[in-house]
């Protein structure tokens, strides 16, 4: 749910609504593009994974989110891989820690963590119409 929390603020802060990417088959055309993970092994999650094999990302800009429990972005780093394998372009990336194990990083995301995720997408929206 580390994610998710990231997705609904997001969404909320551009005025869209926030969708699993196993439950999307594929993307509007025209639509802004933010792409979220967890960390799972040091990668995206295989839902992830399989929504970009199955879209194509070609010259589209795409803004990066994530949490994972080092909160290092590892997850963004293997998301833009991909991307960057279809023709996205990136156009921006945030990442935080998130809970993990139940015990690592309990109050993750953070309210400042929230905010800051808001703030980013607010600015990838102005600057760049993802």
């Amino acid at each position: 749910g580390n994610t998710k929390k990231l997705a609904e603020a997001i969404s909320a802060e551009i005025n869209t609504t926030a969708q699993e990417a196993k439950s999307k088959e594929s993307l509007a055309k025209n639509s802004p593009v933010f792409l979220g993970s967890g960390c799972y092994a040091r990668k995206p999650g295989k839902d992830m994974q399989k929504f970009i094999d199955r879209n194509d990302f070609s010259g589209r800009k795409v803004a990066l989110f994530g949490t994972s429990g080092d909160g290092r972005g590892n997850e963004i780093r293997g998301m833009e891989k991909y991307l960057k394998e279809k023709g996205a372009v990136i156009v921006g990336s945030f990442y935080c820690k998130g809970k993990s194990f139940w015990i690592i990083n309990r109050k993750h995301p953070t309210a400042e963590d929230l905010a800051n995720a808001r703030h980013f997408a607010n600015e990838r929206v102005q600057k760049e119409g993802a």
